[in-house]
């Protein structure tokens, strides 16, 4: 059962979340607040024995950020009853449905739910009885039951392909690459997302570390997987750049710095990559 209250923003235990606050999107709230007020309340659940606050936050990160920009001191919440896991999956719930959630977070998400899902029920495996080898069938047996599978199945039109696609980015895209790509348009480029997946960690982390200097991804996948296109001397170039960005990575600070000053540049490490980039051939 759930509880409608005005509650102090400063009794809120926001714990690590699933999708990071973006400044620019709780600015955009705090503006339609200001406009409009608080459309949709915050779901906590309390929380009295936790370590900073009477409540712990399940969902609503952005316009709790919001009113704090707006200086307000309290905000509209809905206070439901339930466990840590079933907090996760009302958080998951609510960020599947948001039109603005990335290909790459929505993928985050839906595989976050089976995890949550398997800890409860048991891992979801071929043969096994009252368990399916694939989540869409997972989504399709809870259906029944009218449970949050059934909204997103009617929101999100999830097929047993999507899902899989989803699952493949969740899990083989590389920490690196999420934290390198998040917030650009490649979050939210499934094909690109897809085809970075399918790479070796190692070669995902170089992408990752090109990507940073190259914002450009095609010419970011270039420098660490030449295209058969280039001749002899551009792959050359581009396998002794691959092997630059691995010992980059790998060096200390002080290593980097010594390289820096035995190269004559002595600056910035975005500096020495575009002095890379030029040298491996990228016109």
């Amino acid at each position: 059962m759930a509880e409608f209250k005005r509650i102090l923003i400063s009794e809120i235990v926001i714990p690590e979340r699933l999708r990071a606050v973006e400044e620019e999107h709780a600015l955009a709230i705090a503006q339609s607040i200001v406009e409009h007020g608080l459309i949709n309340p915050i779901t906590v659940r309390s929380t009295p024995a936790a370590k900073g606050g009477k409540y712990t936050l399940v969902a609503g990160a952005h316009r709790i950020r919001a009113e704090q920009i707006n200086e307000e001191p309290e905000i509209d919440a809905m206070i439901v009853q339930g466990d840590k896991v079933e907090a996760q999956l009302i958080e998951i719930t609510e960020n599947l449905f948001r039109n603005d959630l990335s290909v790459m977070d929505r993928a985050i998400f839906v595989q976050t739910y089976r995890d949550v899902w398997e800890k409860e029920h048991g891992t979801i495996s071929a043969g096994r009885p009252g368990n399916r080898a694939n989540l869409s069938q997972l989504f399709a047996d809870e259906a029944e039951a009218g449970s949050f599978s059934l909204h997103v199945a009617d929101r999100m039109g999830l097929s047993r392909r999507a899902v899989e696609r989803l699952n493949k980015i969740a899990q083989s895209l590389h920490p690196d690459v999420r934290a390198a790509v998040r917030g650009t348009p490649v979050a939210d480029n499934q094909s690109a997302l897809l085809k970075i997946a399918k790479m070796e960690p190692l070669k995902q982390r170089q992408a990752a570390l090109a990507f940073r200097a190259e914002p450009d991804l095609k010419k970011a996948l270039a420098l660490v997987d030449p295209p058969p296109q280039l001749t002899k001397a551009q792959v050359e170039q581009a396998t002794l750049l691959s092997r630059l960005v691995t010992a980059w990575e790998d060096a200390s600070e002080e290593t980097r710095s010594q390289f820096l000053d035995h190269i004559g540049l002595g600056d910035t490490p975005d500096q020495l990559m575009a002095e890379i980039r030029s040298e491996a051939g990228d016109e």
